[in-house]
């Protein structure tokens, strides 16, 4: 009977991807179609976005903090303190920016997607709105999935700024660099494309977290106890696809053999 749980397991995770994939499609269709319910779209911009504002930022303002410890006192042996502030602005805008931000969406937003719509579904409320003629779709996901999708890149470009914040903060504080001397760099590495790179992360994240979350509450079973293995999966899941999708955006984004750092030399 053991030998077969874990088969079991991955079976149902297995089933529930193919829901989230047909769900995605679905989403797409429908909003197409112009099918929006502004009133739920807006209460759930709310949830997404300022409701998350704080941990977000406090996030990013530590990661930047601890991001320049780690850089500067290794670049000041090397005699790189010009190069600090825009190798700081450069891993937050590609990278640690947009994931950060989505982790902690994730495990927030996700699971109150989840939690909200799995209850929905084993207290047969979805049923009832099949029975109004309302469909779930366009009731229930389509806001969740446009709240990310717009209150994502907000707060992944405040906590770029953030983060540039605590690491400014860190590197006048505890190293003695000038404030002009960490703004001109972070200004002379930062291009354009690499702000437009963590927008597009925060877009593509933000559907991530918006279907999987409401896929895996659609499709709860077994009561109180499905509501939390449906809440806990799902954020493992999202984590994971995040991680996943960030390598080959990555890849697509920036593969080659250019350096913006010798570039700024």
């Amino acid at each position: 009977m053991s030998e077969t749980t874990p088969v079991t397991g991955l079976g149902l995770w297995g089933q529930r991807a193919l829901s989230a994939l047909f769900l995605g499609g679905q989403v797409v269709l429908h909003l197409l179609g112009g099918r929006i319910h502004r009133r739920n779209t807006l209460d759930q911009m709310a949830l997404v976005g300022p409701a998350s504002l704080l941990i977000a930022m406090v996030t990013a303002g530590f990661v930047g903090a601890v991001f320049t410890i780690q850089v500067a006192r290794e670049f000041i042996n090397f005699g790189a303190t010009t190069a600090v502030g825009g190798v700081l602005a450069l891993a937050l805008s590609r990278e640690l920016g947009p994931v950060l931000t989505a982790v902690v969406l994730a495990g927030r937003v996700g699971s109150a997607f989840a939690a909200e719509i799995g209850t929905m579904r084993v207290t047969e409320q979805i049923d009832a709105l099949y029975m109004l003629k309302t469909d779930p779709i366009d009731y229930l996901v389509i806001p969740r999935v446009l709240a990310c999708c717009v209150m994502l890149p907000l707060l992944t470009i405040l906590s770029i700024i953030v983060g540039m914040t605590g690491g400014m903060l860190v590197a006048t504080s505890l190293y003695r660099i000038p404030e002009s001397v960490f703004v001109d760099s972070a200004r002379d590495l930062l291009d354009v494309w690499d702000l437009c790179s963590a927008v597009i992360k925060a877009v593509v994240f933000g559907v991530l977290i918006a279907v999987i979350g409401c896929s895996w509450g659609l499709t709860t079973t077994g009561g109180a106890k499905g509501v939390g293995q449906s809440t806990t999966t799902a954020v493992v899941t999202a984590l994971l696809v995040i991680f996943v999708t960030n390598f080959f955006l990555s890849w697509l984004m920036f593969q080659g053999t250019g350096s913006a750092v010798l570039s700024m030399s």
